[in-house]
């Protein structure tokens, strides 16, 4: 489907703002798990204690309720920020994708 073939209501423009917004979030959150992983590795069993862990933590919290949503119940609870950043890096690369189409059918030069 070309972007030629959309309907009225759907400017280029706001496509582009719609991939650009998605990717941004999914890039906040994502790197917000990468913290908290690596911050829980470098704290160790003090990591509850750690204020950052706890501020990446609800950072994160929002996208695990939604993999408890989207998930099985087979999935159990301490699974759930894997499932959430995986879904999230799949989100992202989606993102990424049609943001790169929107760019090359629109040109390079109404992207920046």
């Amino acid at each position: 489907m070309t972007i030629e073939a959309l309907p009225f209501f759907f400017p280029v423009p706001s496509m582009l703002v719609v991939a650009t917004i998605a990717k941004l979030l999914a890039e906040i959150a994502l790197l917000a798990f990468a913290g908290q992983w690596v911050v829980g590795l470098l704290a160790g069993a003090a990591r509850d204690s750690n204020p950052f862990y706890r501020v990446l933590q609800g950072v994160g919290l929002p996208w695990v309720k939604a993999a408890r949503w989207i998930s099985p119940r087979v999935v159990i609870d301490r699974h759930l920020p894997l499932v959430a950043f995986l879904v999230l890096l799949l989100v992202w690369v989606a993102a990424a994708i049609a943001k790169v189409r929107i760019c090359l059918e629109i040109g390079v030069a109404l992207c920046k």
